[in-house]
């Protein structure tokens, strides 16, 4: 795929990508702010199965975008950590907050005609839940997550698992995400892979993997869709 220029500050400049029919999103970090549920569910995870000790979070928060059981083995860390967390995760799901502008930008983009995809490291069932509990699940055309393709992001079977379900054009799709796992699996995928730098994320490690285009704000999306 031809990489397209990039916006280092302002609105997306979108040359040379023909307008978006299809868009793949991330979840936490680009639809929703959820680091305070998962910091709280990872302290409480660690206390419980590791014990005494400080959770080594900010560790975690630097594999987000992969699936749990992933940054488990990539940290050394015990997988039956994953009970807990997913546990204290649904119990605390309704603290998660929406990104300001995100449910506008879902409702336009619906309204544009756009077919709309979650692709998350999170178990497909929890980011149904999630978003459900969050009401709007329902701007989606599908809600994939990390235990239902053969291989988790970086990796591009879930982006292509969308857009099968969704019968996206690849020339008119991108992927938005927050992570360098994202940008890969976009990649990996042949489709245009746009940085989210609304959220917590560590914005020069995300720059370095040159991103095709890089948003401010949710709405700077809809300058690569036709009105």
């Amino acid at each position: 795929m031809t990489s397209h220029p990039i916006s280092h500050g302002g609105p997306p400049s979108g040359a040379g990508i023909p307008p978006v029919t299809s868009v793949v999103f991330d979840l936490d970090g680009v639809l929703v702010n959820s680091f305070a549920v998962m910091r709280e569910a990872f302290t409480l995870a660690y206390a419980e199965v590791v014990g005494d000790g400080e959770p080594p979070f900010e560790e975690y928060n630097r594999h987000l975008g992969r699936y749990f059981p992933d940054i488990m083995r990539i940290m050394g860390l015990p997988l039956e950590m994953e009970g807990p967390f997913v546990r204290e995760s649904y119990r605390l799901a309704h603290l998660v907050e929406i990104f300001d502008g995100v449910p506008e930008l879902l409702s336009e983009l619906r309204h544009r005609g756009l077919r709309l995809a979650v692709a998350t490291g999170k178990s497909g069932p929890r980011a149904r839940s999630l978003l459900n509990t969050l009401g709007i699940d329902g701007q989606f055309d599908v809600i994939l997550g990390s235990d239902e393709v053969a291989r988790p992001k970086p990796a591009p079977d879930i982006v292509l698992k969308a857009m099968d379900i969704m019968g996206a054009d690849p020339d008119r799709t991108v992927m938005v995400g927050d992570a360098v796992t994202d940008l890969a699996s976009a990649r990996g995928a042949g489709i245009t892979a746009v940085a989210a730098m609304w959220g917590e994320t560590d914005a020069k490690t995300l720059l370095a993997a040159e991103p095709d285009v890089i948003l401010h704000k949710p709405s700077e999306l809809l300058s690569l869709t036709m009105p």
